[in-house]
């Protein structure tokens, strides 16, 4: 079993960043595809970012360039920077791991609100 615990969410002006951790226990943290998702109201979890075991990274086309998922594995911690910041960007994030190569997350976190105001 996996928990995750994010942190760093708030309010800030359009243009302005903020940075969310992800903290996990487990010790094979290192071997997780690990997520982030984010919920805005009335609408679907979407998926905003991913990085895997070693490292590689996927992003959802609306936050390329704009933000950063990064790892570290001695701490088992996962990183989402998120510069530029929009009001559509305005949700609750969650982060995900799983142990699978591919396919779905099977923790997720209790999520963090991020609020964006124009």
């Amino acid at each position: 079993q996996v928990q995750l615990v994010e942190s760093g969410g708030g309010l800030v002006q359009a243009g302005g960043s903020l940075r969310l951790s992800c903290a996990a226990s487990g010790r094979t943290f290192g071997y997780y595809r690990m997520g982030w998702f984010r919920q805005a109201p009335g609408k679907e979890r979407e998926f905003v970012a991913a990085i895997n075991w070693s490292s590689n990274t996927y992003y959802t086309d609306s936050v390329k360039g704009r933000f950063t998922i990064s790892r570290d594995n001695a701490k088992s911690t996962v990183f989402l920077q998120m510069n530029n910041l929009k009001p559509a960007d305005t949700a609750v994030y969650y982060c995900a791991a799983t142990g699978k190569v591919a396919g779905s997350y099977d923790y997720w976190g209790q999520g963090t609100q991020v609020t964006v105001s124009s």
